[in-house]
């Protein structure tokens, strides 16, 4: 079945332009002219992606990105006309998936919604053990974009703190001790005395608790190491 994307744009030429050359590569493709018509259609047949335009009326792209992103891991591109990089910024921050700045190359716009389907689709494919732990109280541990992400903030994942947060959420309620995390992260676990695994996991606690010092999902086990709270039990 063909994939479907909904355009979000107030320019009806580019709107209309942009949706015949998707359907002309597969595409199923709805049209909407502003939030309210882009809402009717998702309750109706929710998109695989999202091209939203950010200077839209009334409800910019921004705040379409930010609200979706507290209910749907739908992908999102944003189009502007404006090459702004705090606008920019602030897209991906808020969730976006990407960011084009008009006059975009079809072709290239094209590629990247390939991409991005295809990354959606690997999410979707994930191991079923693991995705009891995508979600977790507030946050989405995103895999597959290596991230955490909540309806306030985004925080990227170095690739230390990735495979401890990985190698936690793959064995909730279990305790690892540091040489097993270290081994987990492909370090030899004789080395794991140097506290690195300490100094991730403060990392991770500064990105993920609301108070570093008192954590709900990361907690010590004294003299054992750390396990991540089981989501299923809390």
């Amino acid at each position: 079945m063909a994939q479907h994307i909904l355009i979000v744009e107030d320019d009806r030429i580019t709107r209309m332009r942009l949706a015949a050359y998707l359907r002309e590569q597969g595409h199923r493709v709805s049209e909407a002219e502003n939030a309210a018509d882009m809402e009717d259609i998702i309750s109706a047949d929710p998109p695989d992606l999202l091209l939203v335009d950010i200077n839209l009326d009334g409800k910019d792209g921004l705040t379409i990105t930010r609200e979706q992103r507290t209910v749907s891991r739908v992908g999102i591109i944003l189009l502007t006309a404006r090459d702004d990089q705090v606008d920019k910024i602030v897209g991906l921050e808020m969730g976006a998936d990407d960011y084009v700045t008009k006059p975009f190359d079809k072709r290239e716009l094209a590629a990247r919604i390939k991409n991005l389907l295809a990354r959606i689709a690997d999410i979707g494919q994930a191991p079923q053990g693991a995705a009891a732990v995508d979600y977790f109280g507030p946050w989405c541990f995103d895999r597959i974009r290596r991230r955490l992400v909540s309806a306030a903030r985004v925080e990227p994942l170095t690739k230390q703190e990735f495979d401890v947060m990985s190698a936690l959420a793959d064995h909730p309620g279990q305790t690892l001790s540091r040489a097993r995390l270290a081994e987990m992260m492909g370090r030899d676990a004789l080395r794991s005395n140097d506290r690195m695994i300490d100094v991730v996991v403060g990392r991770l606690r500064k990105k993920l608790e609301k108070d570093p010092t008192n954590p709900e999902w990361i907690l010590t086990e004294h003299g054992q190491g750390y396990h991540f709270v089981d989501p299923a039990k809390g």
